[in-house]
């Protein structure tokens, strides 16, 4: 799953990329497990909307829109076919699919009741889940399998959500906000007072998104490492100068990850279509039985909550 290095890499490149650009239409694939708001509500939110801004929130990429009031005439070339029946999903190989007229959903019939009156202002939520990607395209590249989502820009290129294992979620919200700390924002402070008397694995508690946004398993094992704590000790017994050791690591792999482009160890690729490169300089995720690159020591892997984790046995304590 992209942890917060790899989806701050996306959104960077994207927001160099459509920033100021407008949404001319939307199509949404067949497959409902995507959508977390209606895709009435998507489509009538995103269409004609210009996007002012792309950040990262969590593990959520967010796209900052506003109400287009330029007219801007259609060419007929790319009016959108009529809609004939239930659309089926794109898939490699096959003709183009169809877009969406303005409100419509893929194989229903919408009411135009069941579509909210949208403010001035929205945003456009993506949780990339396991496998999920957002790539801008050329309206004539091949439409890769598993294309759930396609965003026609009004620069006649194309913004297009790929999500083989479908656990990503696309979603609508107006102040979207979720729970627990900037990693790269908290102050030392706060970080030691989110751990202090917590009985769970310090390595459970890095996981908490409630307590700690975007911090995944690649990166709470590397700063672990980095820290000389072992995953299993209770959040509780780890003293301040612990926690300011951890807090630091933190900081540092995060930086580190983001710039270089963060880790492609599945099917991670950024907004370009890239691979990250941190990978290469992971020292202890995934390297279970290789000699720790300090004291050659083994490294060891241990399941903690369902959780692989990694670790030095002598370099952390």
């Amino acid at each position: 799953m992209p942890e917060l290095p790899e989806v701050e890499t996306i959104a960077r490149g994207l927001s160099r990329r459509v920033t100021g650009d407008v949404i001319e239409s939307v199509w949404l694939g067949s497959k409902p497990e995507p959508l977390k708001s209606s895709a009435a509500e998507i489509v009538a939110t995103l269409e004609s909307r210009r996007i002012t801004g792309v950040r990262r929130v969590g593990k959520h990429i967010v796209f900052d829109l506003e109400q287009d009031n330029m007219r801007r005439p259609v060419l007929s070339a790319r009016e959108p076919k009529k809609n004939k029946g239930k659309l089926a999903r794109p898939v490699q190989g096959r003709s183009r699919p169809q877009r969406q007229s303005k409100n419509s959903v893929p194989g229903k019939s919408v009411p135009d009741k069941s579509v909210r009156a949208i403010e001035s202002r929205a945003q456009w939520i993506v949780h990339l889940g396991m496998t999920g990607r957002l790539i801008v395209s050329p309206p004539d590249a091949e439409i890769p399998k598993h294309t759930h989502a396609i965003v026609k820009l009004v620069s006649d290129r194309e913004l297009r959500f790929v999500d083989p294992r479908r656990f990503g979620r696309l979603s609508v919200a107006h102040g979207f906000e979720v729970g627990g700390a900037e990693p790269l924002e908290v102050q030392l402070d706060h970080f030691v007072a989110l751990f202090k008397g917590r009985k769970t694995p310090i390595k459970s508690a890095l996981l908490n998104q409630n307590l700690l946004r975007g911090v995944g398993n690649i990166y709470a094992d590397e700063s672990l490492f980095r820290a000389g704590v072992r995953p299993r000790r209770r959040a509780a017994s780890l003293t301040r100068e612990d926690l300011r050791r951890l807090y630091l690591a933190i900081q540092e792999v995060l930086q580190e990850a983001i710039s270089a482009g963060g880790s492609s160890v599945s099917d991670y690729v950024d907004a370009d279509g890239e691979e990250g490169f941190f990978q290469f300089q992971h020292r202890v995720y995934g390297r279970e039985g290789e000699p720790c690159l300090v004291c050659k020591t083994p490294i060891k892997r241990v399941v903690i909550a369902g959780r692989s984790s990694h670790y030095c046995p002598k370099c952390q304590n």
